[in-house]
């Protein structure tokens, strides 16, 4: 299985929240104690735990799809899962989909595009900002402090969800680890 998780490379975005992909794939990699299997052809940051791999593509959000396809077609990898943030879902949730739209997220759409839609989405909510015409500087800013509480937890509790999917079905995974929670202003 290939686990994917979106983010932008470099300091700058490292601590945002369209970076929460990139937060659980660590938190994998550290619990998994991966090998770097990374090439430059890759165009992604990959990891090999036991029969999975792990990606963080360095193509920025909008071509992450250019990375997926290159590591899912040289490793031979039917099964993707992608780990991403999702404005329409308030901050904390975490949900499950398989296939469906990329809802507006870049990352998803370049995916799409490369991969098809056929492919596992663990969403991981991030709210939204108050006006519409402030969502490319509230996904690429800081969680707020409020948010930050709760960041270390949320983190665990997806990658938790993701090792839970790697020995189940979605749907199963779904049931146990699937959050709800009230929208809140960010």
């Amino acid at each position: 299985m290939l686990l994917v998780g979106l983010g932008n490379p470099g300091s700058d975005y490292e601590t945002t929240r369209h970076n929460i992909g990139f937060m659980v794939i660590d938190e994998l990699n550290r619990r998994f104690h991966s090998t770097d299997v990374s090439k430059t052809a890759f165009l992604g940051n990959c990891y090999k735990s036991k029969n999975h791999f792990l990606l963080k593509p360095l193509t920025f959000m909008n071509l992450s799809g250019d990375s997926v396809i290159k590591v899912k077609n040289f490793y031979k990898q039917e099964d993707v899962v992608v780990i991403h943030d999702d404005l329409d879902l308030p901050y904390g949730s975490l949900r499950f989909k398989l296939g469906g739209g990329h809802g507006g997220h870049n990352g998803l759409k370049s995916i799409d595009a490369n991969i098809g839609k056929e492919y596992v989405r663990v969403r991981m909510g991030i709210g939204k900002p108050e006006h519409k015409g402030e969502v490319t500087s509230y996904v690429l800013s800081d969680f707020s402090n409020e948010q930050k509480e709760y960041l270390y937890t949320f983190i665990q509790d997806t990658a938790d969800a993701v090792e839970f999917l790697l020995e189940n079905s979605m749907q199963d995974t779904s049931a146990k680890f699937a959050k709800k929670v009230p929208q809140q202003k960010a």
